[in-house]
């Protein structure tokens, strides 16, 4: 794992979303397209922007993939996540080659499958991921499934899971944040040939600590990407401010 820091979410958000922009240029130029996976979230949205004024990509070769979403919030719903990526990425590029996000109001058992066959078919080349305040990849709250090789699955959302979203001022009230999610697994996450993971924030540095400091464990579900080959994290000052000198920056 290589980790970058810079001063404050923006210019974090430039660098990772430029890292991103090569990376899927690198598969295009590489193979003749490229499969791309897309978190969501205030983590995500200097990444994001910053990706989208890369002019250069053809996005008419790539296909996108939904990290996680939330079961029966409709889309028109401020927090759903399908909304964001429609508002945020896809109604602000060109014609994709095809995108795939996840309806948590259909069927949930038919939803993953339906993914999950999808997925299989096309092996991802750039992830882009955050982590939570308990830690959590996706929405895998601790303790998260190391194990299991199915690429989509129901989960529970904890309630330091679901505070988060609160805080964040997607919700009226915690009574209101959906007690289950459809996310995509662990193990689909890590067999991305990169990932890009992008984490600012204060109240995100106990996180970024728990999964840096400690041994790879279910625990701090996020720790596990330190066995992925080529994975990147991108952290503000404030994100990486509880990290002991033993870390070392790229």
């Amino acid at each position: 794992m290589k980790i970058y820091k810079r001063k404050n979410p923006l210019e974090m958000g430039k660098l990772a979303g430029d890292h991103a922009a090569k990376a899927i240029l690198a598969a295009i130029n590489s193979k003749g397209s490229a499969n791309i996976i897309l978190a969501t979230g205030t983590s995500q949205f200097e990444t994001i922007k910053t990706l989208l004024t890369h002019q250069e990509i053809d996005w008419s070769k790539v296909t996108m993939f939904h990290l996680d979403e939330y079961l029966g919030l409709p889309i028109t719903h401020p927090a759903s996540f399908r909304k964001y990526l429609k508002e945020r990425f896809l109604d602000e590029v060109k014609q994709l080659k095809a995108y795939h996000l996840i309806d948590g109001e259909k069927d949930p058992q038919e939803e993953t499958e339906r993914l999950g066959k999808l997925i299989l078919a096309q092996p991802i080349d750039v992830a882009l991921v955050g982590i939570g305040e308990n830690g959590h990849l996706a929405f895998n709250d601790p303790p998260a499934n190391f194990s299991t090789e199915v690429p989509y699955l129901v989960v529970d959302l904890d309630e330091d899971c679901r505070k988060q979203q609160l805080g964040e001022g997607w919700f009226p009230n915690l009574e209101a944040v959906p007690k289950q999610a459809i996310s995509m697994s662990i193990q689909q996450i890590m067999k991305s040939n990169k990932i890009i993971c992008s984490v600012p924030d204060e109240r995100k540095a106990h996180a970024v600590k728990s999964c840096l400091e400690n041994k790879v464990s279910p625990e701090f579900p996020a720790s596990i990407l330190q066995q992925h080959p080529d994975c990147a994290l991108y952290l503000d000052e404030a994100s990486a401010s509880l990290l002991s000198q033993k870390v070392s920056f790229n």
